[in-house]
């Protein structure tokens, strides 16, 4: 499936948000002629958290709370495929998975051919460190292309005690994984005597299991998780697969243990507001903030604040009991949306409506850094957003997900979403689609793709999707 650099790059529309013609002009890059960035990745953390949508009170992020009321919070975006290692190299490489290649996690490592915006950056001049989560090629740890400082593990690691690779060498520590990933960094960063740098910290958390810092695990102790609106999903008008998937489970047991034929819709179910594992999910967070608080305390310290850039985001979002499901890859909104903040430097507090990718995110520090953005790359530039500048934005966007061994319940889906409308489809399964009016139905709980009266919008959409596709450099 992987789709030429060359074709990506002669493939250029607005609504895939593709980069067009040649190496794109930078923007200036102020505060400073060559900012700093700081990026911190969370590990499957849901949207709505912290910020402007805070939706669990109960929940004490301060330091999230603070960037984003600082910074420039993006209400609307989405990943183009929520699973970690696919996730991860759009957010480096600035391509969709179909193009990097790297559609599954672990297995599979980003091509050194591709240029990613770590490397782009130290070639232009920049000290660059990694620390934390890599998870491509799950079988090393070893320092990839980009970075003269590395701090990682192989695949997924561990919360507690880690086997570290630190700039090649092998240290086994004693901690909590997101303190030791959070110490790493702020070395690094009070190591810095001449600008400019990137950091990049990508934790482990919250990602499953879900095992809070000791500090934390009697925390949150009379919290109750609000019942979401969308928990309640009988599946009736939707693809069978679904409710094996949320009665069952993803594993291959679902296919013994279910019911066959399943039901034609699930019964009600009661909710758990204090399910433990949704509990330890919120309470590994804590952790999370503490160590935002950290990294801008350092800044601050050393009088770095106001030229260097930090940004927030997550690899993908995650269903916190949302039709009725726990995990992510589905592509329904709580699996496609992601927090992400952006602050520092020159911009001023706002909120931006405009629906923004994984993908957008290399172009966009490129830009800020005056470095000139790979004609390949298919994210754009979100420079203009961050400054409250009239912008073209993207009318839709493309989702792929292909089937994973070990949760062989999902299968591999293709969709589009637009801004008020999602259509779904599944390329092995014929005849399964879904179609959502967002606009009337943001819980997506009324599948449109059999009603006749929808008809017209779905043949419109099936024909932007595959419009999308070939835009994009995929053939199916």
């Amino acid at each position: 499936m992987l789709a030429s650099l060359t074709l990506a790059a002669a493939a250029c529309v607005l609504a895939a948000g593709t980069g067009c013609g040649g190496p794109a002009a930078p923007t200036s890059a102020t505060p400073a002629a060559r900012p700093n960035f700081v990026v911190v990745i969370a590990d499957d953390m849901a949207y709505g958290l912290f910020g402007a949508g805070r939706r669990l009170p109960f929940l004490p992020l301060p330091n999230l709370q603070r960037l984003a009321s600082q910074g420039v919070q993006f209400d609307r975006a989405f990943v183009t495929t929520s699973l970690c290692s696919p996730s991860r190299a759009s957010i480096l490489s600035g391509l969709y998975a179909h193009t990097h290649g790297v559609m599954a996690n672990e297995s599979i490592e980003l091509s050194p051919d591709i240029p990613t915006f770590p490397l782009i950056l130290q070639q232009a001049g920049y000290h660059t460190a990694f620390v934390g989560k890599w998870h491509m090629d799950a079988t090393r740890d070893s320092p990839r292309p980009g970075f003269e400082h590395w701090v990682s593990f192989r695949g997924q690691g561990v919360y507690e005690d880690p086997t570290l690779n630190v700039d090649g060498a092998v240290v086994k520590r004693t901690g909590y994984i997101t303190d030791l990933l959070t110490d790493y960094a702020v070395d690094w960063l009070n190591q810095r005597t001449s600008a400019p740098f990137l950091l990049i910290l990508a934790h482990k958390a919250p990602h499953a299991p879900f095992e809070p810092a000791p500090r934390h695990a009697a925390a949150l102790a009379d919290a109750t998780v609000p019942e979401p609106a969308n928990f309640e999903d009988s599946f009736a008008d939707k693809p069978s697969w679904q409710r094996r998937y949320a009665g069952c489970g993803g594993t291959a047991a679902a296919f013994t243990q279910c019911p066959d034929p399943l039901p034609a819709e699930l019964p009600p179910s009661p909710w758990s507001g204090r399910a433990p594992w949704m509990l330890d999910y919120l309470r590994t967070l804590l952790a999370v903030d503490e160590s935002m608080g950290r990294l801008l305390a350092t800044l601050d310290s050393r009088g770095l604040a106001r030229s260097t850039y930090v940004l927030f985001l997550s690899d993908n979002g995650l269903f916190l009991g949302e039709h009725r499901l726990g995990d992510k890859r589905v592509a329904y909104e709580e699996s496609l949306r992601i927090p992400l903040v952006v602050e520092g430097g020159d911009l001023a507090a706002r909120r931006v409506s405009a629906a923004v990718l994984n993908l957008d995110l290399a172009p966009t520090l490129l830009d800020l850094a005056g470095v000139a953005v790979p004609g390949s790359m298919q994210g754009r530039s979100l420079v203009r957003l961050l400054r409250g500048e009239a912008a073209g934005v993207r009318d839709s966007f493309l989702y792929e997900y292909a089937a994973d061994f070990r949760i062989p319940v999902v299968p591999s889906i293709v969709a589009i979403r637009t801004m008020d409308r999602k259509y779904v489809t599944y390329p092995t399964l014929p005849g399964e689609e879904e179609l959502y009016d967002l606009a009337s139905d943001p819980g997506e709980l009324t599948n449109l793709a059999d009603r006749p009266d929808w008809a017209p919008a779905r043949a419109d959409l099936r024909e932007r999707l595959e419009r999308l596709l070939q835009a994009t450099g995929e053939s199916r």
